[in-house]
C-alpha cells in the first residue's frame, strides 16, 4: 500500500508526513510537483527516494483533500 510510504514522527521535521522516515516531507515533494518539476526532476533532487514515494506523496494529497472543503474561488463568467 502506497500510503505505508509516508510517515509521521513528532520528534522528525515537526510531525510533519515524510517520505519513509526520511526528513523529506510529503509537501516538499508536491511542490516540486506543483512548481512544474517532473517525477524524474524529484528523484535526481532526491536520489534516495523511489518513484513509488513521489506516488505515495500524491496519494497521501488525494487523500487529504477528500477529508474537508476547500475554499475555491468560483470560476470566471
Amino acid at each position: 500500500m502506497p500510503l505505508e510510504r509516508i510517515t509521521v514522527d513528532p520528534g522528525r521535521m515537526g510531525g510533519l508526513p515524510c517520505i519513509r522516515d526520511t526528513r523529506v516531507t510529503a509537501t516538499a515533494v508536491l511542490g516540486q510537483l506543483a512548481a512544474g518539476r517532473s517525477v524524474d526532476d524529484v528523484l535526481s533532487d532526491y536520489p534516495y527516494l523511489e518513484r513509488e514515494d513521489v506516488l505515495a506523496a500524491l496519494e497521501f494529497a488525494a487523500a487529504a483533500v477528500s477529508e474537508r472543503e476547500l475554499p475555491i474561488r468560483p470560476a470566471a463568467a
